[in-house]
């Protein structure tokens, strides 16, 4: 099979907490080993177990507003009344897309929202609906370790986040978790053959055109 040069894809993935995206993500990239994770930037401490350069990139605050001001970051929040940055760097998303990598975006709507301004061409967006919010809240209540009222406010704030989905490019109901694994699986893939992205294809085709016949 012809193997052609094209541009990779930004794949973002959005769902309310609860809503199982972290798990479709995890079958997403055993199913697709090249797909990769893109390293956000941010300003907080390591927790225990994270590592530098794999679960983000640890900087400080300074470095941090100057890569927002640079322009260095194509998205970013400060969260928690501006206490803690984070985002994702501009340069190892860009030469990703130039080499016809893909990558796999862990960013909520607003983060989304600023990407795709920023990489309209390249960025697929997928919202992950639960099947009901009684669902999703059964689901949230069999984490264990959250009082009622903490539960309530995932509760409000899901109902925030859904209200966007209408914004993205896809929307799929997590009922079954391999239905929905399979889904992204075959948003991704489409992606990827998407005409304007698959640069390869004006060599491929420039000999078998009218116009190329007649030059013969």
């Amino acid at each position: 099979m012809t193997d052609l040069a094209r541009r990779g894809v930004c794949l973002v993935l959005c769902a309310p907490s609860g809503g199982g995206k972290g798990a479709i993500t995890e079958g997403l990239l055993a199913r697709e080993p090249t797909l990769r994770r893109s390293v956000s930037v941010t300003t907080r401490l390591p927790r225990p177990g994270e590592i530098h350069g794999v679960h983000y990139h640890f900087i400080t605050h300074d470095d941090f507003s100057a890569a927002e001001q640079n322009g260095e970051l194509l998205e970013w929040a400060r969260v928690l009344r501006g206490t803690h940055g984070y985002g994702t760097p501009r340069a190892p998303v860009e030469a990703a897309l130039a080499a016809g990598e893909d990558m796999i975006f862990d960013i909520d709507w607003q983060g989304f929202r600023q990407l795709r301004d920023r990489l309209p061409n390249d960025v697929i967006g997928v919202f992950i609906l639960p099947p009901g919010l009684d669902v999703l809240e059964q689901r949230l209540r069999a984490r264990g370790g959250e009082t009622d009222a903490e539960i309530d406010r995932r509760m409000r704030t899901a109902r925030e986040e859904i209200s966007h989905w209408r914004e993205f490019d896809y929307a799929i109901v997590n009922d079954r978790l391999d239905q929905a694994i399979d889904e992204v699986v075959c948003i991704l893939r489409a992606a990827r053959l998407a005409t304007a992205r698959r640069s390869g294809l004006e060599r491929l085709v420039s000999g078998m055109t009218p116009d190329a016949a007649s030059e013969q």
